[in-house]
C-alpha cells in the first residue's frame, strides 16, 4: 500500500514537470530572456531544457534537504543564507549557459538580455519558494495526522481503562448483593447468582466497540429484573423500555452504571412505599433518552449518591459522544435524578 502510494506520487511529479516543460517551451511562446525572438522557434525549448533541471534542483533541494534538515530543525538563519546563496549560484550558472546559447543562435540584441540575470533569479526564487511551500504543507499535514492518531490512541486507551473499571465495580456490587441474600433466602440467592452470571458473561464477551441497541437494552432490562427479584417489596419500582429502531448501535455498558447507581443508593425507609425507583428509556428518531430517579436517605453522605459509576459515564460520554449528548444529574429534596439524551 505504502509502496503503491509512493509510486503514484513519483509519477505525478514526473507528469507535473513534463507538463511544465511542454507548456513553457512549446505552447506559451514566451520571449523569455531573448529566446524565441530569432528565426529558430525552438530556441526557448533548448534553453528551457537546462532551465528545467535547475528548477527541479531548486525545488527538491528544498524538499529533501534545506527545509527538513535546517528550517524544521530551528536553523533558520543558516537556512535562509544557504537558500539565497544556492539560488544566486544556480542563477549565475544558468545565465552563463544562456549567454553561450545566444552565440549559437546569434542573438546579439543586448537590450533583450541585459536583465537576464535578475529575471533568472526571480524565476529560480519562485521554484525555491514552491518547494518550501510543498514540503512545509506536507509536513504540517503529516504532523496534524500524527497528532490526530495520537489523540485517537489516547482516547482508546482511556476508554479501555474506563471500561475496565466497570467490570470490577459491577462484579463487586453483584457479589455483595448475593452475599447478603445467602442465609436469608438461599433460593433467591441462587437465582440472583445465575442472573448475575449471565450479565457478567455479556460484559465479558458481548460488548465490543459498539453494539446493537436491542441487545444493550436487553442487558439493561435483565439487570433491572435481577434487582427487582433481589429487592422484592422493599422498593416501589416502575420501569419502561421502548425503541423504534432496534438496529441502531450504541457504545455498550453506558446506561447500566446509571441504573445500578439508582438501586445501590435507593433509600431504605421503614415504610417501603417511600423507597421508589423510576426508569424510563426510549429511543425515537435516532435519539435515545433516559430518565432515572430514585429516592435516597437524606441523612446519608451527600456525595454518596453519585458514585464512581456516574463519573465514569460522564467521561465516556465526553469521549465517544462529544457533541451528541446531554446529561444532567441533580437532586430534588430526597430524589436523585439523572436525565440523559444521546444522538445515536
Amino acid at each position: 500500500m505504502h509502496k503503491t502510494k509512493s509510486i503514484k506520487k513519483i509519477v505525478l511529479h514526473l507528469l507535473m514537470w513534463v507538463l511544465n516543460y511542454w507548456l513553457f517551451a512549446f505552447v506559451v511562446h514566451s520571449n523569455w530572456n531573448g529566446f524565441n525572438n530569432v528565426s529558430d522557434p525552438n530556441s526557448l525549448a533548448y534553453a528551457y531544457t537546462y532551465g528545467l533541471f535547475t528548477n527541479v534542483f531548486l525545488f527538491y533541494i528544498q524538499v529533501f534537504w534545506l527545509v527538513p534538515k535546517m528550517y524544521m530543525q530551528h536553523k533558520k538563519a543558516k537556512y535562509y543564507a544557504l537558500s539565497i546563496s544556492i539560488c544566486i549560484v544556480i542563477s549565475l550558472i544558468e545565465t552563463y549557459f544562456d549567454y553561450i546559447l545566444y552565440d549559437v543562435f546569434e542573438i546579439y540584441d543586448t537590450d533583450e538580455f541585459k536583465d537576464n540575470f535578475s529575471v533568472t533569479v526571480f524565476v529560480n526564487l519562485f521554484y525555491s519558494v514552491a518547494g518550501f511551500y510543498y514540503i512545509f504543507r506536507h509536513a504540517h499535514k503529516k504532523s496534524e495526522k500524527e497528532k490526530q492518531l495520537l489523540k485517537e490512541e489516547s482516547f482508546k486507551a482511556e476508554l479501555k481503562y474506563l471500561k475496565a473499571q466497570l467490570n470490577p465495580h459491577f462484579l463487586f456490587n453483584g457479589i455483595n448483593n448475593v452475599y447478603h441474600l445467602i442465609g436469608k433466602n438461599d433460593a433467591l440467592a441462587k437465582d440472583t447468582l445465575h442472573q448475575f452470571s449471565e450479565l457478567l458473561r455479556y460484559q465479558l464477551y458481548e460488548s465490543g466497540a459498539q453494539i446493537i441497541l436491542e441487545k444493550e437494552l436487553g442487558f439493561v432490562l435483565q439487570y433491572i429484573k435481577m434487582e427487582k427479584t433481589r429487592k422484592g417489596s422493599d422498593i416501589q419500582l416502575t420501569y419502561n423500555i421502548e425503541f423504534e429502531n432496534a438496529t441502531k448501535k450504541i457504545v455498550p455498558l453506558l446506561l447500566i452504571p446509571i441504573i445500578e447507581n439508582a438501586f445501590k443508593y435507593c433509600s431504605n425507609h421503614t415504610n417501603n412505599d417511600d423507597n421508589s425507583i423510576d426508569i424510563n428509556i426510549k429511543e425515537a428518531k435516532g435519539k435515545l433518552s433516559l430518565h432515572c430517579t430514585n429516592t435516597f436517605d437524606s441523612l446519608a453522605d451527600k456525595n454518596a449518591v453519585g458514585g464512581i459509576g456516574l463519573i465514569n459515564v460522564k467521561r465516556r460520554l465526553s469521549l465517544v459522544y462529544p457533541d451528541k449528548h446531554q446529561i444532567t444529574i441533580h437532586k430534588k429534596n430526597t430524589t436523585f435524578i439523572v436525565d440523559l439524551i444521546i444522538d445515536l
